[in-house]
């Protein structure tokens, strides 16, 4: 298998299956190497459900504005891709005879932003499109996946404090199982596509990890990829948000157990029994019996409490970090803006308008 792609345009690379994995810490370093090229993701995964009110895509109006969207959406970004501006005109002709797909929208973008960087790889730290890997690997035949777990009870522990997932362990711990089995179905079938590294391997050598990864991207290991002080990229997103806030040190080991203080016995049994396979599998050594099965009565309280504190969540950032607060409200509101554009003008008006200029 190649390590370079067929197209004559930078390799695409997917990092999966869920955030909170480390996954800033691995982009950062890799983007020392010139060759390679992993700007803030566009999450595109956050755009999905609004799709089906774009309507038939082989329709050009249709089309043309989820192109207009998308671009939007990248510019809606709380992170902003340096020196890059997209016209959706441009974007839209380039496609032009290509599957029509938002994920095609979004990777062209990107694959852009590589090449005016003159890098051979592209990443896309967009975890979640874990969800959409078959529909990826038809649009881009030879795109690879780099596979970062984390033992689940850490990984559920820090989801639980970000702003980004739900706010209950019972809802991370189903989320973190079902990325896992999406990542399981795809390393079946495409078992040469995919590199599965632990995130603990990484904290113990980073060195090891990174040289693995290089070389299953076919780029070279870069000293400098571990010194992440002297990234100014890392930097500056360690400024951003709390969620970042650690991506500008040397990883600390200690802290793949620091999920002992963060959950209760309770929550790592809930955890173990859902996620024990996987942790078995990748040898993450259990601390319960893993006997306490989730139950559709703990599914519904875990919810209603998880709707509590994300508003809780929200009203404190607004107040200990205004401007991580504004820019992720900016993205939200773009968001709901296209949702509520989209409901007041119905499919069939817009496909009639269609029909009229045809």
């Amino acid at each position: 298998m190649s390590t370079i792609s067929d197209t004559g345009r930078p390799l695409p690379v997917l990092m999966i299956p869920l955030r909170r994995c480390g996954s800033h810490a691995l982009r950062l370093r890799l983007n020392f190497n010139p060759d390679f090229y992993s700007p803030y993701p566009l999450h595109i995964v956050d755009f999905m459900p609004l799709l089906p009110l774009y309507g038939d895509l082989s329709d050009d109006r249709n089309y043309f504005q989820l192109v207009v969207d998308v671009v939007g959406l990248q510019a809606a970004s709380m992170v902003k891709w340096p020196d890059m501006v997209f016209d959706p005109v441009e974007i839209f002709e380039a496609l032009a005879g290509q599957p029509r797909s938002a994920h095609r929208i979004a990777w062209e973008l990107l694959l852009r932003a590589g090449e005016r960087h003159q890098a051979r790889v592209v990443m896309d730290k967009s975890l979640d499109n874990v969800h959409y890997a078959e529909e990826l690997l038809s649009l881009f035949p030879d795109m690879r996946f780099l596979n970062v777990v984390r033992d689940p009870r850490a990984q559920v522990a820090s989801i639980n404090r970000a702003i980004i997932h739900d706010f209950d362990t019972v809802l991370n711990a189903q989320t973190w199982l079902v990325a896992y089995q999406a990542a399981d179905k795809l390393l079946a079938a495409h078992p040469d596509r995919v590199l599965t590294i632990r995130y603990e391997d990484f904290l113990t050598d980073q060195q090891m990890a990174l040289r693995q990864i290089c070389d299953f991207f076919g780029i070279a290991f870069m000293p400098q990829m571990l010194d992440i002080r002297s990234s100014t990229e890392a930097a500056q997103i360690a400024q951003r948000s709390a969620l970042w806030s650690s991506n500008h040190f040397p990883p600390i080991i200690a802290h793949a157990d620091k999920f002992k203080q963060q959950l209760s016995m309770r929550e790592i049994e809930i955890i173990e029994t859902a996620c024990r396979p996987y942790m078995e599998r990748y040898g993450y050594t259990l601390l319960t019996e893993a006997g306490l099965p989730l139950t559709d009565e703990m599914v519904a309280g875990a919810e209603a409490c998880s709707r509590q504190a994300r508003q809780q969540a929200w009203d404190e950032l607004k107040i200990h970090n205004y401007r991580d607060y504004m820019l992720r409200q900016c993205r939200a509101d773009y968001l709901a803006g296209l949702r509520q554009r989209l409901l007041r003008e119905p499919l069939q008006e817009r496909q009639r308008h269609s029909e009229m200029t045809d």
